[in-house]
C-alpha cells in the first residue's frame, strides 16, 4: 500500500497533476467527465467527476433507488512550494537563478541544498486558440544553495530566510533562455508558442519507508488525497450519493474559485440535484441527511519538543485516526459529529479483518481506535470559520495543522479492514438521525496521524 502512495506521490508535483492523476484514476474506474460549461446528462446508478481549474476535482455515484443525502469526503491536493515568476530568469554572469514566490506556509530549510525540479501547467497558442498542457520537468534541474558554515559564522544559531534573496534557486545551466527553452520542450511546442505559465519548484524524491514509518513529499495533503479517492472508488453502494472532493488552495485559505471557500461543491451538488428532476426543497432535505470527513494531516507530538503538543490530548506516530477539536470552531467538529464518527471507527474495528485495498496481500487488517487532538492556536482558513448553520458552509474544507511540511515521517499506510465512511450505509440518514441526536447534518476534522 505505501508504494502505492509513493506512486501516487510522484504523478503529483502540483494540484494541476493531482486533479489529472486522478482524473485518469476515476476514468479507469468508469466514471464520466461533466463540463461545467455545458449541460449535465445525470441518470440512476452513474458515475460522474467534475474538474475546475484544472486544479479541483469532486466525484460521485448516484444510487439507483432512492436517495437519503451526501456523504463526503474533502481533502486538498496543493501543497507548500515557490511558485517561480512570470519573468523566471536572473542571470548575473556566473549563474542563472530564478524568481521565485513563497505558496503557501512552510519550513524554508528542507528547501535548501536539495535537488529539485519544475512542474506545472503553461498556456501554448496553437493557431486561433489558446491550450493547457501540464509540464514536469522531472529529473532535478535547480537547487537552492546555502551559505557555507565558512562564510556564516551563525549559520547555526538560528536564521531568517529571505525569499526574494536566500531563497532563489540556481538554475542548471547559465545561458539565458535556457530555462524558457527547457519547459518549451516538457510541454511539446516551439518556445515562441508559450505565452505563460503557472510553475513551481517542487521535490522530485521518492518516497521511502523507515521500518515503522514512511517520509515523503508532499504528505499533506496527498496522503489523505489518496486515501480518500482510494476509499471512494473501493466503497460499497448504500442509500447516499458518495462523493469525493480534492480541493486546491487549501494552503493560502481556499477563497479562490476553486477552492473549498468557492461555490463549487455548491454548484456540483445543486446541479446534481437539478439533473435528477429534484427542485430546492428535494436539495435540502439531502444537505440535512448529509455528512462530511475533512480529511487532512496531523501533528505528532515531536520527539525532542513535547512541550508543544497538548499533553493530555497527543496525537501519536502509528497510534490510529485523529480527531480535530478547536472551540472556536476553526475545526467544526462538535459532540454529534464526533459521536458519529467515533461509532463508525468502532464498528469497523469490529468487522472481521479484511484485506483493504481490494487485493492487499496482508493476512489481517484493522483499523484503529480514533484519538483526539486539541489545536487551539493552528493556523486557519476563513472556510473553517463560516456559521455552522448553513450546511452548505460547514461542508468546506477545515484547515490542516502540520508544519512540517516539506520532507517528514508520518505513519506507514497499513491494510485495513473495509471501511467506507462517509460512504457506508451505516452513515444514511436513518442511522444519523437517531432519536439520541438532535440534528445528523454535520461535518468532522479528520486526520491520519
Amino acid at each position: 500500500m505505501n508504494e502505492k502512495l509513493f506512486a501516487y506521490i510522484a504523478a503529483c508535483p502540483t494540484a494541476f497533476h493531482t486533479c489529472a492523476h486522478s482524473a485518469d484514476m476515476l476514468r479507469a474506474a468508469g466514471y464520466t467527465e461533466l463540463c461545467e460549461a455545458q449541460r449535465w446528462e445525470i441518470v440512476p446508478g452513474g458515475k460522474y467527476f467534475v474538474t475546475r481549474n484544472g486544479s479541483s476535482l469532486i466525484a460521485f455515484r448516484v444510487p439507483a433507488g432512492e436517495i437519503a443525502g451526501f456523504m463526503m469526503t474533502a481533502a486538498h491536493g496543493d501543497s507548500p512550494a515557490f511558485k517561480i515568476k512570470e519573468n523566471a530568469e536572473l542571470p548575473d554572469g556566473n549563474y542563472l537563478r530564478l524568481s521565485v514566490e513563497k505558496y503557501g506556509g512552510m519550513l524554508c530549510a528542507p528547501w535548501l541544498d536539495r535537488p529539485l525540479s519544475v512542474a506545472g501547467r503553461v498556456l501554448v497558442s496553437e493557431g486561433d486558440k489558446l491550450s493547457v498542457k501540464l509540464v514536469d520537468l522531472k529529473d532535478p534541474c535547480a537547487i537552492i544553495p546555502n551559505v557555507a558554515i565558512h562564510m556564516n559564522r551563525n549559520a547555526n544559531d538560528g536564521m531568517s530566510y529571505n525569499a526574494a534573496v536566500d531563497m532563489l534557486p540556481v538554475w542548471m545551466s547559465s545561458e539565458k533562455g535556457s530555462f524558457r527553452a527547457a519547459v518549451a520542450e516538457a510541454a511539446g511546442v516551439a518556445e515562441d508558442a508559450v505565452v505563460t505559465g503557472d510553475l513551481f519548484l517542487y521535490n522530485p524524491q521518492s518516497g521511502v519507508s523507515l521500518g515503522e514509518y514512511i517520509s515523503a513529499p508532499r504528505l499533506d495533503d496527498l496522503q489523505c488525497a489518496f486515501s480518500s479517492l482510494t476509499a471512494f472508488l473501493a466503497a460499497g453502494e448504500s442509500r447516499s450519493i458518495p462523493v469525493c472532493c480534492i480541493f486546491d488552495n487549501e494552503e493560502v485559505g481556499s477563497e479562490t474559485k476553486q477552492g473549498a471557500a468557492s461555490t463549487f461543491l455548491y454548484d456540483t451538488l445543486t446541479r446534481l440535484c437539478a439533473a435528477l428532476g429534484m427542485d430546492g426543497s428535494e436539495y435540502r432535505r439531502l444537505v440535512a441527511g448529509s455528512f462530511l470527513v475533512s480529511c487532512d494531516n496531523a501533528h505528532a507530538v515531536h520527539p525532542n519538543h513535547g512541550e508543544f503538543a497538548d499533553r493530555n490530548h497527543t496525537a501519536r506516530m502509528n497510534g490510529g485516526v485523529v480527531i480535530k477539536y478547536n472551540a472556536n470552531q476553526r475545526y467544526t467538529t462538535d459532540a454529534v459529529s464526533a459521536a458519529i464518527f467515533r461509532t463508525v471507527c468502532a464498528e469497523a474495528s469490529a468487522t472481521p479483518p479484511t484485506p483493504f485495498p481490494p487485493g492487499s496481500s496482508a493476512a489481517s487488517a484493522r483499523v484503529p481506535a480514533c484519538r483526539y487532538s486539541t489545536t487551539p492556536t493552528a493556523p486557519t482558513c476563513r472556510a473553517a470559520q463560516r456559521s455552522a448553520t448553513s450546511p452548505i458552509r460547514r461542508y468546506r474544507s477545515t484547515p490542516w495543522t502540520s508544519v512540517s511540511r516539506s520532507w517528514r515521517c508520518t505513519r506507514p499506510l497499513k491494510p485495513r479492514a473495509r471501511r467506507t465512511p462517509p460512504h457506508s450505509s451505516k452513515l444514511s440518514p436513518p442511522f444519523l438521525n437517531t432519536p439520541s441526536l438532535p440534528n445528523a447534518t454535520g461535518s468532522t476534522a479528520f486526520s491520519e496521524a
